[in-house]
């Protein structure tokens, strides 16, 4: 599977691909909505996250939010995706040392005499 990460279009690619004009791929630049990578020569280079996020940033726009709700509205859906994935992580962590516990419990558990003890109860 390819990265999703890796930045391989130019910006007149990426605007093609979107379906915008490429000024607008540099205001949503200024704006804060994207972060494309540099080449070392200072080129922008898009990748397939960043062609998604001009879809959703597409999606917004059309349905009347202004650029700077755009902009907050993704930091939000980004804080929700890194917490997710950390809660995700949180939670193997607990599994983990839970099974550990166990484990630990099963070693040092004594066995007891097999024999049944009978009930008296209270005379």
């Amino acid at each position: 599977m390819a990265d999703k990460r890796r930045a391989v279009y130019v910006i007149s690619v990426a605007a093609e691909l979107a379906g915008v004009h490429p000024q607008t791929l540099r205001v949503y630049e200024r704006k804060g909505l994207l972060e494309p990578a540099r080449t070392r020569g200072g080129s922008r280079r898009y990748s397939e996250r960043d062609i998604e996020r001009l879809f959703r940033i597409h999606e917004l726009t059309a349905a009347g939010i202004n650029l700077e709700g755009v902009k907050r509205i993704m930091e939000l859906e980004d804080q929700n995706e890194r917490l997710g994935k950390e809660l995700v992580r949180a939670r193997a962590e607990a599994n983990e040392a839970v099974e550990r516990t166990h484990r630990k419990y099963r070693r040092d558990l004594v066995p007891v005499s097999r024999a049944p003890v009978p009930y008296r109860g209270r005379r």
